[in-house]
């Protein structure tokens, strides 16, 4: 196995605390969780905004890190109003992976998410 590279990009999503955008080992990426802000550096108002700009920050780092939505073997989700959301995030949600290949995932209620995002979604991708 190789040394770990630590992905940070310049000109990747807005980080909100000390880590890497992204962690390589071999053909593994395991992807920072997302937040839903935007490249202007807003937050856009309601789940469904949220959920489509976090998907887009995850792409965009795996794009960076040579990797591809294909890619994606398994996501976490963390939603602050779980009951309230859950439907309609899944809705955006399958808007992005193949029904016929969704990747593994865990999804659950947070009490609070940094700069008072509503959701949040890490991953783990492998190269094929």
């Amino acid at each position: 196995m190789s040394n770990p590279i630590y992905h940070v990009f310049s000109d990747g999503p807005a980080m909100v605390a000390p880590y890497s955008h992204a962690v390589q080992s071999d053909d593994w990426l395991f992807l920072t969780g997302q937040m839903p802000i935007a490249a202007d550096g807003t937050i856009p108002t309601g789940i469904e905004a949220q959920t489509r700009t976090v998907i887009a920050n995850l792409r965009d780092v795996m794009t960076k890190a040579g990797f591809a939505d294909a890619d994606i073997v398994q996501v976490r989700v963390f939603l602050c109003r779980f009951e309230e959301h859950y439907e309609r995030m899944n809705r955006v949600y399958l808007e992005h992976f193949p029904k016929d290949k969704l990747p593994a995932r865990t999804c659950v209620g947070v009490t609070a998410l940094a700069r008072g995002c509503e959701i949040e979604i890490d991953a783990i991708a492998k190269r094929r």
